[in-house]
């Protein structure tokens, strides 16, 4: 049975212009067409009339750059709602605490999630978490997620591409199930 047919919901988490300034974030960001595939996926949400809801950081902190009075707070061009597409605002990592996502998506009956956004083992790692043991079953697209380099509790630095693929690999098949887009679009 296809995607289409199960009222698959998408989940775009923090695609903000805040994560644009990627030297704020640790800098060297993977993934660095990850906005491409999140709009190809959109696209094809919107074509097939499946449910959409993109998940907003509003930071706490006044010099964050998702502070909703900074510039940074505002959603990617390449991924604007449009009318009719919820907006969640959340502070704090998972989109699921402090915000009404799982009623809004238990009132309209929605059992699987897809999910893309940034960054990879903060939020997107978060939210897929929560949905997993909500008992949602949920794909998460490894090439519409992206992160930034790291620095460990000793110093060290690990690279972008490692903290992604390590953070991919520990949700995979224990909350979710990782693909990529093409595969993803395969199912629709």
């Amino acid at each position: 049975m296809k995607l289409r047919d199960q009222n698959t919901a998408l989940l775009l988490i923090d695609v903000q212009k805040g994560f644009n300034e990627e030297d704020y974030w640790g800098g060297n960001r993977n993934n660095k067409n990850a906005e491409t595939k999140m709009y190809q996926i959109l696209e094809q949400w919107r074509k097939v009339k499946l449910p959409v809801f993109h998940i907003v950081h509003s930071s706490v902190h006044p010099d964050s750059r998702l502070h909703n009075s900074n510039p940074g707070f505002e959603i990617k061009d390449e991924v604007k709602p449009i009318i009719g597409e919820p907006v969640i605002t959340k502070n704090v990592n998972s989109a699921f605490i402090g915000t009404d996502l799982k009623e809004q998506l238990d009132a309209l009956g929605i059992q699987k999630l897809v999910i893309v956004g940034l960054t990879t083992n903060h939020c997107v790692s978060t939210t897929t978490r929560m949905a997993g043991n909500f008992g949602f079953d949920v794909y998460l697209i490894a090439d519409a997620t992206a992160t930034f380099d790291r620095i460990g509790i000793n110093g060290e630095k690990y690279d972008s591409e490692l903290v992604h693929q390590i953070s991919l690999a520990s949700l995979h098949n224990e909350f979710a199930e990782v693909m990529n887009t093409q595969t993803l679009l395969e199912l629709v």
